[in-house]
């Protein structure tokens, strides 16, 4: 799995290739979530890093190359995420639906900043037919319960991570009753 944590040396002008861009993209993140898509600058990615602008050309060569790098890792931290659970759960269909459940209210997946990315990539998928590959590309995987994500994005103190697994839970439970109690 791809992991973006900022290390000890994610400041240091001696951090590897790696660490700064996995600092890079973490800085993206939040300042997508922050700023929206079309007002996240190289600018506003230094300020979130706390490096110059030549730092994130030099990593990315151009704000267009630093967003679809930041959209492929969250797919692929959602996708390794989601096999994970798939490999670790039972072998019971009901035991892989929960699993899949578990990851999408994970507080990795379930946190507001990735959220905040995924609908700000979603929703230029029309106009950037990169963001359309990518993101198909992960829908095309599972299909998340993204009405739960949008509530806990718009509205965070009603719709937690745990008060949205509890309704999925809950739907659950009224279809499968054998397999899913609450």
């Amino acid at each position: 799995m791809s992991a973006v944590s900022a290390t000890p040396a994610s400041n240091k002008r001696t951090a590897s290739k790696e660490a700064r861009r996995a600092q890079l993209i973490k800085a993206t993140i939040r300042s997508i979530a922050r700023h929206g898509l079309s007002d996240t600058t190289v600018a506003t990615v230094a300020r979130e890093a706390k490096l110059s602008q030549g730092i994130v050309n030099l990593h990315f060569q151009s704000k267009d190359r630093l967003l679809i790098e930041t959209l492929q890792f969250v797919t692929d931290e959602y996708r390794d995420t989601w096999e994970a659970a798939l490999e670790s759960a039972g072998s019971g269909l009901a035991e892989q639906l929960q699993a899949l459940l578990e990851v999408d209210y994970d507080k990795s997946v379930f946190d507001r900043d990735k959220i905040a990315v995924w609908f700000a990539f979603w929703s230029e998928t029309k106009s950037r037919p990169t963001y359309r590959k990518l993101c198909a590309e992960r829908d095309r995987g599972y299909d998340v319960a993204q009405g739960l994500w949008l509530d806990g994005l718009v509205s965070p103190r009603e719709m937690n991570r745990d008060v949205a697994k509890n309704i999925l839970l809950t739907y659950l439970s009224c279809l499968f009753p054998r397999h899913y109690k609450v």
